[in-house]
């Protein structure tokens, strides 16, 4: 999976674990027990925590590197210098 299809996927996820709280409210305040709908936030919250660590890492293996290193370029690119 890319970047751009692990950020999507985040995003997606997030929504949904919004989604899903506020349900959970309104189960709650009608009386219902939530306690399936917790373990399921709590499936959704991991899946999401690990697709936070692999964008990290392809974050990581991104950044420009100079040449014939495995030094990786700090600091702003003299394009965007004032």
């Amino acid at each position: 999976m890319g970047l751009d299809a692990t950020r999507n996927e985040i995003e997606h996820m997030r929504r949904q674990i919004t989604r899903q709280r506020k349900d959970m409210l309104r189960l709650q305040r009608a009386g219902i027990d939530i306690g399936a709908a917790e373990t399921l936030l709590a499936r959704m919250q991991e899946k999401v925590d690990g697709l936070v660590a692999e964008r990290d890492t392809l974050v990581g293996e991104q950044r420009r590197k100079y040449p014939g290193t495995n030094k990786a370029i700090n600091g702003t690119p003299a394009s965007r210098r004032a």
